[in-house]
Order: structure tokens, then sequence, then C-alpha cells
């Protein structure tokens, strides 16, 4: 899990994990979402993976445009 970088200050996800179908986010409560190609959609799924490597406006891009379209959500646990 890479940390966010976070460079607004004020964003509510703590990292993320890169692959080339999905990207995996972590936020501060520990809740871990998979955001993939089949349900949230290839353009929203490039488009986080932009924004979470640019650590700028990730959290404002899920609340604008994919809401719940998330394919999972679990608890992350670190090692």
């Amino acid at each position: 899990m890479t940390k966010y970088r976070n460079l607004n200050g004020n964003s509510s996800v703590a990292g993320y994990e890169i692959t080339p179908y999905h990207i995996d986010i972590v936020f501060n409560d520990n809740s871990l979402y998979r955001y993939d190609y089949g349900v949230t959609g290839q353009s929203h799924v490039e488009t986080m993976k932009s924004l979470a490597l640019r650590g700028w406006g990730l959290c404002s891009y899920i609340q604008r445009f994919v809401k719940k379209k998330y394919a999972a959500k679990s608890k992350y646990l670190s090692i």
C-alpha cells in the first residue's frame, strides 16, 4: 500500500494500491474500497489512478463522480 501524499492537506484518503484493472483505496478510518473496471468503469478507474499518483483531488473525485460505484468494501489490516 502506497501512502497518499495528500498535497491539499484535508483528504480522508490514507493510501492506495494500483493494479492494471483496479485501484484499492484506504481511507483514514481503515476502510478499504476496491474500484474496478467492471463496476466503476475504466475511465473512472484510470482517472483515480492518476489522481492517486498526483496526490491531490482523489477524495473529491470519488465524492463527485464515483460515490457508491465500488466493487468491494472491507477493513484494511496492516501487517
